[in-house]
């Protein structure tokens, strides 16, 4: 028994890789492995700081000037020549058109709304026949205060426009659903938001405001608080609706001013290239005399 012990250690001392005599620098580090022997690895050098490293010097840069406006100015110059085409088709109802970058607008009468919307739809050269949005601006201070947009897609020529026109509280603008049936609830949006009144709707009613709601949200002149309050009453066991008796603060609209400027007349920026004039309200015929 004795013997096997010592012909076992004997043969594992020999089978053991024998320590090596090598001196540790100080560049180097002992590494642990699953044996026991020891392994020497070299360490990197500390890299340097690459903050500190000089740079190569960047001479003065020459990056071309480029004008915007030339990015848009083919496109441009047919949108002048397609507006001069239409305006020269529809003298009568097209009052003055405008071209920005690649954008063309016209500007036309109430009187002209259902003539030239059937122009741009059904001539060959326009066919558009799909209308993208209607909506409105209030301005408080022009005569006709409202002005009403239109912005029509023609899917056959790939292109768009928009066509402008004007109203106030009193006077009526043509609708346009017998020739774009999407343009029902767009009307419809627009005389709930605006009181805007479009004869010959089918179903002109508010769209977007709750059931007996008064006056107009988007109106530069509706109060910030509304005219009424919906609450929920506690004895009644149900939500009523009461007046507000709330002082409504004065609010300016001259020179383009909003409630995150100072009241003031304004300073009026648009270039002179873009200003356009204001065309003149159609005159009212006189009724006929019974």
């Amino acid at each position: 028994m004795a013997t096997s012990i010592s012909r076992s250690r004997a043969l594992a001392s020999a089978l053991r890789p024998a320590k090596p005599s090598v001196q540790v620098r100080n560049d180097q580090a002992i590494r642990c492995l699953s044996n026991t022997a020891r392994q020497y690895v070299a360490m990197p050098k500390e890299s340097p700081n690459l903050r500190k490293a000089p740079r190569d010097h960047i001479g003065t840069l020459k990056a071309p000037i480029v004008n915007p406006a030339d990015k848009y100015q083919s496109k441009s110059d047919n949108m002048h020549r397609y507006g001069a085409w239409v305006m020269g088709c529809l003298p009568k109802y097209v009052q003055q058109f405008s071209v920005w970058k690649d954008e063309l607008t016209i500007y036309i009468s109430p009187s002209g709304v259902y003539p030239v919307f059937s122009f741009l739809k059904y001539n060959t050269a326009a066919e558009f026949t799909q209308v993208s949005t209607v909506t409105a601006a209030d301005y408080p201070t022009r005569e006709k205060r409202f002005e009403i947009v239109y912005n029509l897609l023609s899917v056959r020529h790939n292109s768009r426009i928009r066509v402008k026109t004007y109203a106030d509280e009193a006077s009526p603008v043509p609708s346009i659903t017998g020739l774009f049936d999407g343009a029902n609830w767009y009307e419809r949006e627009v005389y709930d938001l605006y009181g805007v009144f479009f004869a010959g709707h089918p179903d002109l009613r508010r769209i977007m405001t709750d059931y007996g709601f008064e006056g107009h949200p988007l109106r530069k002149d509706f109060p910030l608080t509304g005219y009424t309050e919906i609450r929920y009453d506690e004895e009644k066991k149900r939500i009523v609706t009461e007046p507000l008796e709330l002082t409504q603060a004065f609010r300016n609209f001259e020179g383009g001013s909003s409630a995150w400027e100072p009241v003031g007349a304004g300073q009026d920026r648009t270039p002179e290239s873009f200003k356009l004039p204001t065309p003149k309200p159609e005159e009212k015929k006189e009724e006929e005399k019974k």
